[in-house]
């Protein structure tokens, strides 16, 4: 069994509860990464927004196109 199919097996045992705390905690571990290194915060607000189309591309496919 490859790693991809090892943590899709996981991750179907999550509950909606869950995703959210890891969601949460994914949040929070970003916070301290620019806590820590505050230059990153410096960055245009373009270049985020660039990353946020970027990571909701797949999600939005599967949710909304994809049957």
């Amino acid at each position: 069994m490859g790693l991809l199919e090892d943590m899709d097996k996981r991750v179907k045992k999550f509950s909606i509860i869950d995703v959210t705390l890891a969601q949460g905690a994914a949040m929070f571990f970003v916070l301290i990464i620019a806590k820590l290194i505050p230059d990153i915060m410096d960055l245009s607000i373009w270049w985020f927004v660039g990353l946020l189309v970027l990571c909701a591309i797949k999600p939005f496919y599967v949710c909304w196109v994809k049957e």
